[in-house]
C-alpha cells in the first residue's frame, strides 16, 4: 500500500468515502465505490486515499490495496453521526487533499472543495418506503449537500431532475453514467449453479434487496397470474433482507406457490450472481424507482432479456433494449414477462448486450475526474 507523495501536485489529489465496500458482495453503490477508486488508482490524472471508519481497512472489500486508506479515530456508526450532527472530524489527511468526494450520503465536512454523488432522491418521492430514521438521515444529508457542496454527481438525467427540484442549481449538477462490469461465466458455472440449487426449469430472476419500493409486490402478483395460467416458470429472487413488509410479502408466495417455484436465495457470492444473470430466462426490475438501476445493465451484459420500469432511470439507460412497463400494472408486467421470455427473448437479449456495451467505468471514471479538477481549480 503506498502513501501519497506529497511533493507529487501533477494529479489532483482526492479523498473519497470508501465505507459502502465493507459488504463482502457490494450492492450498487458499493460497486459504485469499487469500480470508481480502483479506476482512478489506475490511471494518471487522480490520486485517489480512501477515508473510513476506524477498524474498517480489513474490510474493505474488492478495494485495490495500493489505494492508501486513512482512518478515523471513530467507529463508523459514530463517524456517521458526528458527520451528520456535528460536521466534525475533517477527513484524516485533510490538509494535503485537493477535494473531498462523499460517494454515498456519509458526507464529511467540507474540508476541501466538497463533492457529492447523489444515487437517487426516492426518500423524498416515497418516504413510506424507507424507515423514519433513513429518512432523517437522508433528509440532512440533503441539507449538507445543498449548502456545502462545490459539486454534485449523480448517474441520470431523472436523478438530475430530482435533485433540481430539491434546490440544486444546475451549475453544480454533472450527469455521470455508471458502467457495467461483469465476469463472464462458463457453460460449467452455469450448470453447476443450476444444479446446486435445483433450478431445471426456465426462470424469471429479480435481484436486489427487500425494501417496498423494489416493487416486488407487483412481479409476485404478476407471478402468481402466470401460474394460474399454467404457465412454466419459476422465480427466483437473489439479495439481502432489507425492511417493510416485502421480507413477508416473499413467504407468504412461497407458501401459496410453493418452494419449489418460488425460490429465495438471497445474497449470492459474485461468480455465482453472474452464473444466475446468465441461466435465467429473463431478468425483471419492476422498481418504483431508483438513481440509475444498475441490475438492469448487468442482466444485459449477460444476454438475458430485462423487463423494467417505464417513467425511471431505468427506461432511461435501457431505451428500446427493455420492454417497460408501468409499475403498478400487474397484467402489464405479466404480459411483458411472456413476450420477454418467448417471441421476443432473442431480440430483446441482442438489443441488451449492445446497449450495455455502451456504458463503461472507464468514461464514468474519466468524467468523474473532470468533476475533481474543475472544482480544485
Amino acid at each position: 500500500m503506498r502513501e501519497p507523495d506529497l511533493a507529487d501536485h501533477t494529479r489532483t489529489r482526492v479523498a473519497l468515502v470508501v465505507e459502502q465496500l465493507w459488504q463482502p458482495v457490494p450492492g450498487g453503490s458499493g460497486t459504485y465505490v469499487r469500480e470508481l477508486v480502483n479506476g482512478l488508482e489506475a490511471g494518471s490524472r487522480v490520486e485517489p486515499v480512501g477515508v473510513a471508519a476506524r477498524g474498517a481497512r480489513a474490510g474493505l472489500h474488492g478495494l485495490d490495496r495500493r489505494v492508501p486508506v486513512r482512518a478515523s479515530a471513530l467507529p463508523r456508526r459514530v463517524l456517521y453521526e458526528s458527520w451528520r450532527r456535528a460536521r466534525s472530524p475533517r477527513v484524516p489527511g485533510w490538509r494535503d487533499v485537493d477535494v473531498v468526494h462523499a460517494t454515498t450520503w456519509a458526507v464529511p465536512p467540507a474540508s476541501a472543495p466538497l463533492v457529492v454523488t447523489v444515487h437517487d432522491l426516492a426518500f423524498l418521492r416515497d418516504p413510506e418506503h424507507f424507515t423514519a430514521h433513513g429518512v432523517a438521515y437522508f433528509e440532512r444529508a440533503l441539507e449538507i449537500t445543498l449548502s456545502e457542496a462545490a459539486a454534485v454527481i449523480v448517474p441520470s438525467e431523472a436523478t438530475a431532475r430530482d435533485c433540481r427540484s430539491a434546490g440544486i442549481s444546475s451549475e453544480r449538477i454533472t450527469v455521470v453514467p455508471h458502467g457495467v462490469a461483469t465476469e463472464q461465466v462458463s457453460e460449467a458455472e452455469v450448470l453447476d449453479f443450476e444444479r446446486r440449487h435445483g433450478l431445471d426449469r426456465p426462470f424469471v430472476l429479480w435481484v436486489g434487496t427487500l425494501e417496498p419500493r423494489k416493487n416486488l409486490r407487483a412481479l409476485l402478483k404478476a407471478y402468481s397470474s402466470l401460474r394460474a395460467d399454467g404457465v412454466d416458470l419459476d422465480l427466483v429472487l437473489v439479495g439481502p433482507a432489507g425492511w417493510g413488509e416485502t421480507a413477508e410479502e416473499v413467504r407468504a408466495a412461497v407458501e401459496r406457490l410453493g418452494a419449489d417455484r418460488v425460490r429465495v436465495l438471497g445474497r449470492l457470492s459474485e461468480r455465482d450472481l453472474g452464473a444466475a444473470y446468465r441461466a435465467a430466462r429473463t431478468f425483471c426490475f419492476p422498481s418504483v424507482w431508483e438513481g440509475f438501476g444498475l441490475p438492469v445493465l448487468e442482466a444485459q451484459a449477460h444476454g438475458t432479456p430485462v423487463v423494467t420500469t417505464r417513467g425511471t432511470s431505468m427506461e432511461e439507460i435501457c431505451g428500446e433494449s427493455a420492454v417497460v412497463v408501468d409499475h403498478d400494472d400487474v397484467d402489464a408486467l405479466a404480459h411483458a414477462l411472456v413476450v420477454a421470455t418467448g417471441e421476443r427473448h432473442r431480440e430483446l437479449s441482442l438489443a441488451g448486450l449492445t446497449n450495455s456495451a455502451r456504458f463503461t467505468w472507464e468514461s464514468s471514471v474519466e468524467a468523474t475526474s473532470t468533476v475533481y479538477e474543475r472544482v480544485a481549480r
